[in-house]
């Protein structure tokens, strides 16, 4: 009877177990837009909705919402939002210059496609 007396002296309570649970459970929570008729903060905050759902890490959505926080209380530029919420985005995209078209009059045209009208003709 006395060794079960110790053991559930030694042993954590219940109470103390659900209390770290609990905390380990505390997940970040993303923010809600209260700019919706402010085109470049719903830019923004479409931008940074996106990065929300391509990172599941907590320390990611944390500094996040830090971001947009700053953003919204005027704390931060656009430009620095951007610069800073580009290392979160998972579609990534480097823009090329555009490649260039080959122009061609329309004179030019008829006549190359007289020519190879002509050519398929008399190859049969």
């Amino acid at each position: 009877m006395e060794e079960d007396t110790t053991n559930t002296e030694n042993a954590p309570d219940a109470q103390d177990m659900t209390s770290t649970q609990d905390e380990t459970k505390i997940q970040v929570q993303k923010l809600k837009e209260e700019k919706p008729l402010d085109f470049r903060f719903h830019a923004a905050f479409m931008a940074y909705s996106k990065a929300w759902d391509d990172n599941s890490s907590e320390e990611t959505r944390t500094k996040l919402n830090e971001l947009v926080s700053s953003l919204e209380e005027d704390d931060a530029s656009y430009e620095m939002f951007y610069a800073s919420l580009g290392q979160f985005r998972k579609d990534r995209t480097e823009y090329q210059s555009r490649a260039r078209f080959k122009g061609q009059r329309k004179m030019e045209w008829r006549k190359s496609e007289a020519k190879s009208a002509r050519n398929a003709r008399h190859k049969k």
